[in-house]
């Protein structure tokens, strides 16, 4: 692997195509056009093939500082104390909550994000980034969640994977309903209905 920094016009380049291609995915979603996107970053498609040599690799780079925030959130989460012990369940329930939520409004845009980690958590993917990526989100989620089932607010045999699953199911059908946001929350509640011991 060549560890060597880039060449300045090369991370001029590497960048434009970042910021060009989180425009294009954003405006057409994830399978927006490759060459348009090197066209619109004043590129040809050799370059962006040459920084990215999949959609996939773009998208990645693209979903970068989300992924990241999205597990610093999960850490932040589950480094809140309760106030006492009798309170563990609740909070360890409304952190779960809370960072799904952030989850899936981050998954909304580009659309088809939701459908993109689905297919990263297969075994297809793994060693790639975005299979990498969505390996992470899922230890994220498994921490928040076994937090929860310890606390007895959440049953047991709930596993992480399908729960990730489920949540970007409802990820895909929100893209397709009229309100997207409020679609998310109201599935959300019937999905933590069946997710509670109580």
């Amino acid at each position: 692997m060549d560890t060597r920094p880039m060449r300045a016009d090369a991370r001029r380049n590497y960048e434009r195509l970042i910021e060009t291609a989180r425009t294009a995915f954003a405006e057409h979603g994830t399978d927006a056009s490759l060459d348009d996107i090197a066209k619109r970053a004043g590129v040809g498609s050799g370059t962006l093939y040459r920084h990215f040599p999949t959609r996939d690799a773009l998208l990645h780079a693209v979903l970068r500082d989300r992924i990241d925030g999205l597990l610093a959130h999960a850490d932040e989460l589950l480094s809140e104390p309760a106030h006492d012990p009798e309170d563990e369940a609740r909070c360890a329930e409304a952190a779960l909550d809370r960072w799904l939520r952030t989850y899936l409004a981050g998954a909304a845009t580009p659309r088809g994000t939701s459908t993109v980690i689905i297919q990263a958590m297969s075994a297809d993917w793994a060693g790639t980034g975005l299979g990498e990526a969505a390996a992470a989100i899922r230890d994220a989620l498994g921490r928040l969640l076994e937090r929860a089932q310890r606390a007895g607010s959440v049953r047991a045999e709930i596993d992480p994977g399908d729960l990730l699953r489920t949540t970007n199911a409802i990820g895909v059908a929100a893209e397709r309903a009229p309100d997207p946001g409020a679609y998310a929350d109201r599935m959300l509640v019937l999905l933590f209905d069946g997710l509670r011991t109580r």
